[in-house]
């Protein structure tokens, strides 16, 4: 789905992770706004790789148990961005804070995603 919808990973910091996403006929629903679900995708992709980025990954892997998402403004074309950053990184849950901008700066949608830690079996 990541490059289906063309998110692309652009930065990565000590507390925080960002990707862009195109508003273009893939992303788009029929009135020709930017499709919640898709600012939804580009959200559970940020907030589940960057927990990725902070377990073990030989012994612990992450999975999405809830996601919710309030979208506040209508995008139309160009590009949104998004950044995850941590709320709560605990041994069995983590919660983000995903939030999408658009190319003006102006916060268009923001979630929040709730992952389980879980131990790899051998």
């Amino acid at each position: 789905m990541v490059s289906h919808l063309g998110i692309t990973f652009t930065e990565i910091g000590p507390d925080y992770l960002k990707a862009t996403m195109p508003v273009d006929h893939r992303t788009r629903q029929p009135l020709g706004l930017l499709h919640g679900g898709a600012s939804v995708v580009l959200a559970e992709t940020l907030g589940s790789t960057a927990g990725s980025c902070c377990v073990d990954l030989e012994r612990f892997f992450v999975v999405g148990i809830e996601i919710n998402a309030n979208h506040l403004r209508s995008v139309q074309e160009g590009i949104v961005e998004g950044t995850a950053r941590p709320v709560h990184l605990g041994g069995s849950t983590q919660v983000w804070e995903i939030r999408i901008l658009d190319a003006s700066e102006q916060l268009i949608c923001i979630s929040r995603l709730t992952l389980s830690v879980l131990k790899r079996r051998v």
